[in-house]
């Protein structure tokens, strides 16, 4: 079964959903059978990469709050962070551009270690000190190093504003087709649709629904066909 999970690494229910869906997968009993990919959404696409400013102030902006109700937000966030066992800073964080970190996630899947850069450019973003967003290329080059990609070839990438890009406008385009106004969105099987930070009770009945419902293989066969297997090859018989 397949589970795709369109994100944005500025969305910080994206960060808590996340630990939410991983709860609930590693309790399912068919979890080895499980693929999960990560598609990617921007919450502002086409954002200027020099066009950083503070998180509270985005929000006020954004959504014509109040400093005060912007920080309660972010308080509540934190709050809801840490029951999940994740670690979230409340105060002095900022907001920038994704588009270059989902180039990068696109190409860490070729490489087999999405899941590992998705979850350290989290925390980078959510959890510590240093930005994602005015330290240049060179910050994201390290924290794909971490996550067991090749410097050189991140750097390679980052350096080349095609490099990607196609297949991050493409995720944008699928998750429009499939509805997905906001993220997190989390399609089961391309048959079920999860979307927002559910409890990890909504993902545990998800999960063993979508697995109940796959569809089971028709095999059309004579009986007469060949084939091989584990034990080697039938040999025609004159």
């Amino acid at each position: 079964m397949r589970v795709e999970i369109w994100s944005d690494i500025a969305c910080p229910w994206c960060y808590v959903g996340k630990a939410r869906f991983e709860k609930a997968l590693a309790a399912f009993p068919h979890r080895d059978r499980v693929e999960v990919v990560h598609r990617s959404f921007e919450l502002d696409p086409g954002r200027a990469k020099d066009d950083v400013q503070p998180v509270l102030a985005m929000l006020t902006k954004k959504y014509g709050m109040s400093q005060a109700q912007a920080q309660a937000g972010e308080d509540n966030l934190g709050a809801q962070a840490a029951a999940e066992g994740l670690d979230y800073r409340t105060r002095d964080r900022d907001h920038g551009s994704t588009f270059d970190m989902h180039r990068l996630l696109h190409f860490a899947k070729e490489r087999g270690r999405q899941d590992e850069l998705i979850q350290i450019l989290y925390r980078a973003n959510f959890a510590e000190e240093r930005s994602l967003f005015t330290e240049g290329p060179e910050r994201l080059v390290e924290l794909a190093a971490e996550a067991g990609l090749d410097a050189d070839a991140a750097r390679t990438v980052l350096a080349d504003p095609a490099a990607y890009a196609d297949e991050v406008r493409a995720d944008e385009r699928e998750a429009a087709e499939l509805g997905a106004n906001g993220v997190p969105f989390f399609v089961l099987d391309r048959a079920y649709g999860v979307s927002g930070a559910q409890p990890a009770e909504v993902f545990t009945q998800a999960l063993t629904r979508a697995w109940g419902d796959r569809s089971p293989l028709t095999l059309v066969d004579d009986g007469d066909a060949q084939a091989c297997g584990p034990d080697g090859c039938a040999v025609p018989q004159q």
